[in-house]
């Protein structure tokens, strides 16, 4: 059973992500720099998925799979990012 001060971190910490993805989609809307942003809120939903891995799915407890769901999920990020920016740098 998680404590509720796990749940509670776990919770602020996707808000803050959240916010920071929604901020940045904001502030770049229209702007030179949109390809930086989308990489940088690529990178947020990284952090996001591994919090909710750790904090909610319970891995933080097993570091064997947290450490395989890690690498599976870093791996994807890295192909999803090389797909966006492969347009940009054409």
């Amino acid at each position: 059973m998680m404590s509720a001060r796990a749940i509670t971190t776990g919770w602020l910490a996707l808000l803050a992500l959240s916010l920071c993805s929604t901020a940045i989609s904001l502030w770049s809307f229209g702007a030179a720099w949109q390809g930086p942003a989308g990489a940088i809120i690529l990178i947020l939903a990284w952090l996001k998925a591994r919090v909710i891995l750790g904090r909610y799915l319970g891995l933080s407890a097993a570091p064997f799979w947290a450490r395989g769901f890690g690498i599976a999920l870093a791996l994807y990020c890295v192909l999803l990012l090389g797909l966006y920016l492969i347009p940009l740098m054409l």
